[in-house]
This record gives C-alpha cells, structure tokens and sequence, in this order.
C-alpha cells in the first residue's frame, strides 16, 4: 500500500514539474513516464486519463489550505496579522517549492476542462473565502475602515500575490518572493488602515 501511494505521488510530482516546464499544453502522460522511467501504461494503471492525473494534482495543491486555515484559529491573531500571516504561510511553501506555483497560473486553463473546472472554482472559492472572512473581522474590530469594500480588498491581495508570483517566475525566481509580497502587502493594508485612523480622529 505504502509503495502504491509513493508511486502515485512520484507521478502527481513529476506531473507538476512538467506543467512548470512546459505549461499545460505541454502536458503529455509520455513526458511524465519519461520522467519516472516507467511507460507510459503503467501511470494509467494508477490514474484512468490524463485528466484523473491532473485531479489528483490539484488536491495535492489544494491539502494545503485547510491546514493553514485551521491554524489561524489556533494562534491568536488580530486580523491584521491573519492576512499577513495567511499569504505569509503560501508564499514560504511556494517560495520552497517554486513549481507549485504554475498550478495557480493554470487556473483559466484548468477552467476550460469540464472535469477539472468545478474543483478549481472550489479552490479558489475556498482561498477567496478565507480572506474575505479576515477583511471582515479587520473592519469589525475597526483594523481596517468599515466602509472598505470586502470583495474589492480580497481581490487586490489575491492579484497581487498572483502578480508577484508571475514575476517571480519569469524574472527565473531572482528575489525574494516572500520578501516582496510580504512588503506589497503591508504597504497595501497600511493605506487601509490609515484611512480608518484618520476617519477615526477627524
């Protein structure tokens, strides 16, 4: 059981440095065997299609986040400090594992798939969640403004970590990519935060 699981990880791996090399349409069950040095028949005896390999790529990408939610309500955080330490807890794993990060530029490709795109949209959904949830604990406790849009905040910090992420890459992973998310989103939240200063003492 436990050499099964090995192998059917090796390939979910492989699969992954593929789409970081050669991007989805680059994709191909042949490259990843080549990659395992097994043929091409034996990943279909652990994996139906190319598209049930793909899958079990996006839950492996997805298993980290409910570990990182859980743990917010473990530490005791204020708001603030949640989002930081939110995008903090993905931008330390991808930055430790750079070709993960091609799975989140993969999203509108995944989309197209009838298959793959109801488990993107919940990924997503789920993350989206997650950090509307804390903006709207940051206005409650009055962190951030109250009339701040929620949905405008989240998308903002979203593309933002995705913009760095995309940088990152094509700059050939040159800086810090924690470093420099971590720094455009504090400066973000700074702008909120000092309206929400300045509304209160005015």
């Amino acid at each position: 059981m436990s050499k099964l699981l090995h192998t059917k990880e090796s390939l979910i791996l492989s699969t992954i440095e593929v789409i970081s090399e050669h991007g989805l349409q680059g994709l191909t069950t042949r490259e990843v065997a080549k990659r395992q040095g097994i043929s091409e028949s034996t990943i279909f005896k652990h994996y139906k299609t190319k598209n049930e390999l793909i899958l079990a790529v996006l839950e492996y990408f997805a298993q980290y986040d409910e570990a990182i939610i859980e743990s917010l309500g473990l530490k005791e955080f204020t708001p603030i400090e949640a989002i930081i330490y939110f995008v903090e807890a993905y931008v330390t794993y991808y930055e430790n594992y750079p070709e993960i990060t091609a799975i989140t530029l993969s999203y509108e490709g995944l989309m197209h798939e009838i298959e793959l795109g109801d488990v993107v949209q919940r990924i997503f959904a789920k993350r989206v969640k997650a950090i509307r949830s804390l903006i709207e604990d940051a206005k409650r406790q009055k962190e951030i403004s109250k009339d701040v849009d929620t949905e405008s905040l989240a998308d903002l910090i979203i593309g933002l970590e995705r913009v760095i992420i995309l940088r990152w890459r094509l700059d050939n992973y040159n800086f810090s990519l924690k470093k420099h998310t971590l720094t455009a989103l504090k400066m973000l939240l700074d702008v909120f935060r000092i309206r929400c200063k300045t509304k209160s003492t005015s």
